[in-house]
């Protein structure tokens, strides 16, 4: 039977821990209307879930014939999306009932975001989370981003966690498929009711096919540590 007690949990942020999309939709739309002309609905951000600010800034790029570079495209997002975000963030409340539980029981746990890392710290410091979460990694920092395992395994060795022992929390199926690439197990909740079908979420260990209106920190705490 499993050893529990060495269980590690890595969190994904955005659409997981807090509703931030509705913020980076706004600033993505801004940002392409003043650098390509171009309108961008809800529908072309749902596209985008679950993908580094990284990789999207550099497709758009590519496609829309941008002059700017990624980091200036990134650095000018980061602050409209940071206007937004400090004005306010909403933490969704069984997720922060997770967090308040875990610590509690003192699992190891560690946040893995496609987001900056200024961008993670100042939604997780402005939304109070950084009480409980203070290790950090953003895409921005390893080689490749989800759906590749590399910031699932970056935090994993922060905590000095086999990845075996690691419960990964996603809303998208690019973090669900790059919890499977580092052998991790998954928790998904999707943002996207629509893609609670998508073939990565298949193999994870639980799946709330509601999202967040389904999830209970309960049924995760039975997951992350059943024995307890």
């Amino acid at each position: 039977m499993r050893d529990f007690g060495n269980t590690s949990v890595i969190f994904d942020l955005d659409g997981t821990l807090v509703d931030s999309e509705p913020n980076y939709y706004e600033a993505s739309r801004a940002l392409l209307a003043e650098y390509a002309g171009r309108e961008y609905t809800w529908a072309d951000n749902e596209q985008y879930v679950g993908i580094s600010s990284h990789e999207t800034l550099a497709r758009w790029r590519r496609e829309y014939g941008i002059d700017a570079s990624v980091a200036e495209l990134i650095a000018d997002l980061d602050r409209r999306y940071l206007e937004l975000a400090r004005a306010g963030t909403h933490v969704y409340p069984q997720m922060r009932k997770l967090v308040e539980r875990l610590h509690e029981a003192g699992i190891p746990m560690a946040v893995a975001s496609g987001s900056s890392r200024a961008a993670i710290e100042a939604i997780l410091a402005g939304t109070g989370l950084d009480t409980w979460l203070t290790t950090l990694v953003s895409a921005e920092e390893v080689p490749r981003g989800k759906p590749a395992p590399d910031v699932f395994l970056a935090a994993a060795a922060l905590l000095g966690a086999e990845p075996a022992e690691c419960v990964v929390f996603e809303d998208a199926a690019p973090g669900a498929a790059a919890a499977r690439a580092a052998g991790m197990r998954c928790v998904a909740v999707p943002y996207v009711a629509a893609h609670a079908d998508d073939p990565a979420f298949a193999d994870a260990e639980l799946l709330f096919r509601g999202g967040q209106s389904e999830f209970t920190a309960q049924a995760a705490l039975d997951v992350v540590m059943p024995s307890r």
